[in-house]
């Protein structure tokens, strides 16, 4: 079985949309997704430097828009689509939104208006108390768990694989980083305030309003959230799992052991890739996986796409 993944905040480098936007057709569709968005994906794709696309008003949209031209991208005249090939999709954080676009829940336009409102509602709610997150590595689970509590702190993204994002205000964070978990190493995360927490929880409205509006329809495939890593089979229950989940952990570490006990056999990450399929590395053994960074990339994609494809949609779960 193929899962295809989409990465969260964080995995946007300078110029990393360059290369895409070479290929036939991308670049007017990233003008088009630039327009829903309104923001220009383009130039922060292309020239925008770092400072600008940590900016999470910037960064939540331009992953998103990514996503989607790659995914574009790897089924450009293609005999089979996304919904012919794919058993299950999965987003990380703002990912679930192009997951849940790549799934059929939502337009593609529909998906950058609202991530645009995510990113600019989160950014505002980053900006009344400074807050934070930290990578905390290694470590007991339990331990690490147990001292974060003890410090105040909400593990904001569970991801498996040894690896736990603690995220609070800059007084919590400091005392983490003097008094880490056993064995565990406290890694500063360049973001821009405590997601996924009850710190976001001014952004929940925004998003629910720009929601409510929204037309959607049932994902093609199985859709896992990030909040208990079940399968969501109707469209308003997907989105209405995005609204709540910017100010809930996100539970990676679920979606990858649901992803296995599915019978995940092939693993695609969309642009810009590279995280997801470190962390599959190391918790989904025996998986073959495709980091979709370039378009250099598509051709080892799409043979993957062909070995682990469900060729009859009334198999997949």
């Amino acid at each position: 079985m193929l899962a295809i993944v989409c990465p969260g905040q964080g995995s946007q480098t300078p110029g990393f949309l360059s290369p895409w936007l070479e290929l036939a057709g991308l670049r007017e569709q990233a003008a088009a997704l630039s327009s829903a968005a309104d923001v220009d994906l383009v130039a922060h794709g292309t020239t925008s430097d770092a400072d600008t696309i940590r900016d999470t008003a910037v960064a939540q949209p331009l992953i998103v828009g990514a996503g989607l031209l790659a995914l574009d991208a790897l089924f450009a005249d293609q005999p089979a689509t996304l919904a012919e090939t794919t058993g299950v999709t999965a987003g990380h954080s703002v990912g679930e939104i192009t997951a849940a676009a790549g799934a059929g829940v939502l337009s593609h336009a529909d998906a950058l208006a609202l991530v645009t409102v995510r990113g600019r509602a989160m950014a505002r709610a980053s900006a009344l108390t400074p807050t934070g997150m930290s990578a905390v590595l290694g470590g007991d689970p339990s331990e690490v768990l147990e001292v974060l509590e003890r410090h105040g702190l909400t593990p904001a993204n569970v991801n498996g694989a040894g690896q736990v994002v603690a995220a609070g205000t800059a007084e919590q964070l400091a005392a983490l980083t003097a008094d880490p978990p056993a064995r565990a190493r406290v890694i500063p995360l360049q973001v821009a305030g405590a997601f996924h927490t009850e710190h976001m929880r001014p952004a929940v409205d925004a998003m629910r309003e720009q929601a409510s509006g929204l037309e959607t329809h049932d994902p093609r495939v199985a859709l896992l959230s990030n909040a208990d890593g079940a399968v969501v089979r109707d469209g308003a229950g997907v989105v209405a799992r995005l609204v709540t989940q910017v100010s809930n952990p996100v539970r990676w570490d679920l979606c990858m052991e649901a992803m296995t006990s599915l019978g995940v056999t092939g693993l695609i990450e969309l642009a810009p890739a590279g995280t997801l399929v470190g962390l599959a590395k190391r918790a989904m053994k025996g998986v073959e996986l495709v980091a979709l960074k370039t378009p250099d990339d598509l051709e080892a994609a799409r043979a993957l796409v062909r070995h682990h494809s469900t060729a009859n949609p009334e198999d997949r779960p």
